[in-house]
């Protein structure tokens, strides 16, 4: 099996990659995905605003955690269309399915994020 030229890295090197790897990833999330920007938005306007409120400190780690793990799915979510696409632009039903299931994943995460805050407020 042939592996990656990438792989025989190792590290301070391979460290130094991967940050500008993920920067990369990063930054073609914000430029290319409109969901990413919305996500990123409002964990910089909800984070913040979970400090504001009185809330124990619980309260707050998992506002944030909730907030960050909506970014992660995001840019999971993001990637899979990006792989598909680049796979094929054809209708396939397992194209659409990975697509879907990326998407349901966003909205199983956004229903959690509404569920902590509503938790966070009554505590």
């Amino acid at each position: 099996m042939t592996e990656s030229p990438f792989k025989g890295k190792t590290g301070v090197k391979r460290v130094l990659n991967a940050l500008g790897y993920s920067l990369d990833g990063l930054s073609a999330g914000w430029v290319n995905e409109a969901a990413f920007r919305q996500v990123t938005l409002l964990a910089l306007v909800g984070i913040p605003l979970s400090f504001v409120l009185s809330m124990p400190a619980w309260a707050h780690a998992i506002v944030v955690g909730s907030h960050l793990a909506s970014m992660i799915v995001e840019l999971l979510n993001s990637a899979i269309e990006a792989a598909v696409d680049h796979t094929s632009l054809a209708k396939h039903d397992l194209a659409k399915r990975a697509k879907d299931l990326g998407s349901a994943a966003q909205l199983v995460c956004l229903v959690n994020l509404a569920a902590m805050w509503a938790l966070a407020l009554t505590a």
